[in-house]
């Protein structure tokens, strides 16, 4: 396999803010994505929209519905589903009667990728409270470990890829997040690097001044220095990677912050709001995304999926355009990224002229969000974050 463009769906704007999964494909193949990350919330919008009886908590089989109709949109439009995600906060779990409800709730995933005809499923690094998640790191090996037979077993089978959170309560870095998958020791369990989560655990800290940590350009040379060692003859296990940035704020993310909220971490409030695709420099991207992508690239020479997974504020206005300007924006990350490492593809196509963008920027909490008041704008933010608290189903990332 060379190299092959993928989103995340949700990166082209999110459901709850209207943005149709229909909409967002079509503009993934007018821009040339070959493979989606399916987000389970988009899945979840679906079934409650077109097969929910006017019902917004839909059924299993109308979720089942809606992963077969999603299989056809997509096999009509060329593109790949890469896998579901994000099953989150499962391993590891102290409340075991929680975690046999996880298992359960597998199956049903598992059911849900099989009419999608995706053969994997993301498991990002759990996040809860300290308190709820076992520091036994045999224990959580043991939990993933469960899971991947349980995939391993059903047919067709089903793969697993595992990816450390940089606020992650027991993962939060790639060394971790690659010692328990050597410890799980499955052919169908393997690793996401993301190059976000590797720079926003060692390299960002949202909540300093300089927004970076100390030494962070030593420390992030000693990492990479160390991802070749230990990952090069396992390359096998890397079963994609993502690639995006963020930015640099303009003020330390503490109280009094547009973006604080005293229940979650600073850094994941930092990454739903700010991160950014790879060399937007002129939006404020500052993390060294280039030097890891050129561990991935051209020293661990990694081939196969790459992934653009985007969040940001941004996808959660209402605006017609958003999806598309999004898509075009990946699709300008991609023809950079291709030239930068000097990736050996057929060069990318044209990226096609926008039919109609509105705003050429990401928003920010400043006079370029157009027509929008620093008060707006916070309201805005709250109300995603209030979004993000209400669904039914756990964000994930």
């Amino acid at each position: 396999m060379s190299y092959k463009l993928g989103i995340t769906s949700m990166s082209l704007g999110r459901a709850t803010a209207g943005h149709s999964l229909t909409h967002k494909l079509n503009m993934a193949e007018k821009y040339g994505y070959k493979g989606i990350e399916l987000f389970y919330e988009d899945l979840y919008e679906e079934a409650a929209s077109r097969f929910g009886n006017g019902t917004t908590t839909p059924s299993k089989e109308a979720q089942l519905k809606a992963a077969r109709y999603i299989r056809a949109l997509c096999a009509d439009r060329d593109l790949f589903i890469i896998c579901l995600q994000p099953f989150a906060h499962y391993e590891g779990l102290v409340d075991r009667k929680a975690h046999e409800e996880h298992i359960e709730k597998l199956y049903f995933w598992i059911d849900l990728a099989h009419e999608l005809g995706t053969d994997m499923i993301q498991v990002p690094s759990s996040f809860l409270p300290a308190e709820q998640v076992s520091e036994d790191m045999n224990l959580i090996v043991s939990d993933l470990q469960k899971i991947a037979d349980i995939g391993a077993a059903a047919s067709p089978p089903i793969r697993y890829v595992y990816e450390s959170l940089c606020w992650g309560t027991r993962s939060d870095t790639w060394e971790t997040s690659w010692d328990i998958v050597k410890k799980i020791d499955r052919d169908n369990f393997g690793l996401c690097l993301d190059s976000f989560n590797i720079a926003g655990r060692i390299y960002a800290d949202p909540c300093a001044v300089s927004g970076k940590c100390e030494n962070a350009e030593e420390v992030v040379r000693q990492s990479m220095e160390r991802l070749v060692r230990e990952m090069k003859p396992y390359i096998h296990k890397v079963f994609y990677v993502q690639v995006v940035d963020a930015e640099r704020l303009s003020a330390p993310l503490v109280v009094g912050h547009p973006y604080y909220n005293a229940e979650q971490p600073a850094r994941m409030s930092w990454s739903r709001n700010c991160r950014l695709f790879y060399g937007e420099a002129e939006y404020g991207a500052y993390l060294p995304i280039r030097e890891i992508c050129e561990t991935f690239f051209n020293k661990l020479n990694f081939k196969g999926w790459v992934s653009l997974e985007l969040f940001n504020r941004y996808m959660g206005d209402t605006g017609k355009d958003v999806p598309e300007e999004l898509a075009r924006r990946g699709a300008v990350s991609w023809h950079k990224l291709v030239k930068d490492m000097r990736l050996a593809i057929d060069e990318p196509a044209p990226i096609p002229y926008a039919t109609k963008v509105s705003y050429t920027t990401p928003p920010k909490l400043t006079n370029s969000w157009p027509s929008r008041t620093l008060e707006t704008a916070q309201k805005a933010v709250s109300a995603l974050v209030q979004g993000f608290r209400s669904r039914l189903f756990d964000f994930g990332k």
